[in-house]
């Protein structure tokens, strides 16, 4: 994370947790005007792969959201343009897997794989299955 100057950061799983879940008024009002920021262009910021994959887990597992509404709402989020995504379109194309069933990674990578136009080396069955 540069500091405020440079107007570039990276976001944590926590922001994105209280931006979505609410669950601490002050911080999801913190969020929202750092993500005000990105959305007029004063601030640039970037999720990471890992950090989506750590929100899924943690809304999943900790706040026992169902794989639909943790679909719904991730991919309304890492679809905004004001957000720095790399791997946008593999995440994009991850949640119809997700919502079969699949892992989170075994979705992102078979998703991953589709948008580069390559295959997953793995020992796992169902995901071997899901590739095809």
């Amino acid at each position: 994370m540069r500091n405020s100057q440079g107007k570039t950061f990276i976001v944590d799983t926590n922001v994105i947790l209280r931006f979505l879940v609410g669950d601490q008024p002050d911080q999801l009002k913190q969020a929202q005007a750092w993500f005000k920021l990105a959305r007029q262009g004063e601030w640039q910021l970037q999720i990471s792969s890992l950090v989506v994959a750590e929100c899924c887990f943690v809304l999943e597992s900790f706040y026992h959201i169902k794989r639909e509404q943790i679909a719904q709402k991730m991919s309304v989020l890492l679809g905004q343009r004001w957000l720095q995504v790399p791997e946008r379109a593999a995440f994009a194309n991850m949640w119809d897997k997700y919502l079969d069933g699949l892992h989170f990674v075994d979705s992102y990578l078979l998703a991953w794989a589709k948008v580069h136009q390559q295959q997953v080396l793995s020992f796992d069955e169902k995901l071997k299955k899901n590739e095809k």
